[in-house]
């Protein structure tokens, strides 16, 4: 092998043909909110940057860009993840949901509604990665106690201090499926 050649970074398994070399453009498809997209990208293009700036898909939000406030957060095969610390080759196949994606045949997920019914904002930057995130709590093991929640969630953080309204909304999420359960 020649000093200064390209070998590969990693591939998908599911599809061999799919090599990632250095900086040269590759094709792929992501799907995104139940729709497949192709894109063009370099293998270092984070997953954020793939849907902010080639997709359009400004609901997820770009603020420390180092994985520690939250505000980026999106599901992967309903598991919330930062977008920010992921590459996009890394999701080949991967069911992925941005804050576009949430609402289904025009009516708000129900988490959206109780952030706008707790007022669980205030500057709204964090929002989409606060909502995102307490799904994806959800899916992945509903908490059972408030201080389970805001442990859950404190990989998410909000400058506004928007905490009582972000607890009491997951809350009524929470209560709302149980009565729905019963």
């Amino acid at each position: 092998m020649e000093k200064n050649s390209l070998v590969p970074i990693t591939s998908n398994p599911l599809n061999p043909e799919v090599k990632i070399f250095g900086f040269e453009e590759v094709e792929l498809s992501l799907n995104i909110n139940r729709v497949s997209y192709s894109l063009k990208l370099e293998p270092r293009v984070t997953l954020l940057d793939a849907l902010r700036e080639k997709l359009g898909l400004m609901g997820t939000k770009k603020a420390c860009d180092r994985g520690e406030c939250g505000a980026c957060t999106v599901l992967v095969n309903n598991r919330r993840i930062n977008s920010c610390m992921t590459l996009a080759v890394m999701h080949i196949d991967n069911e992925i949901t941005t804050i576009e994606g949430l609402a289904q045949d025009g009516k708000l997920h129900p988490m959206q509604t109780a952030f706008i019914t707790h007022d669980a904002f205030q500057c709204g930057y964090c929002t989409s990665g606060q909502i995102l995130s307490a799904v994806g709590m959800i899916l992945e093991e509903s908490p059972i106690s408030e201080a389970e929640i805001r442990e859950k969630m404190s990989g998410n953080l909000c400058r506004c201090g928007a905490y009582p309204n972000i607890i009491a909304a997951i809350q009524d999420v929470l209560e709302e499926m149980e009565n729905a359960a019963i």
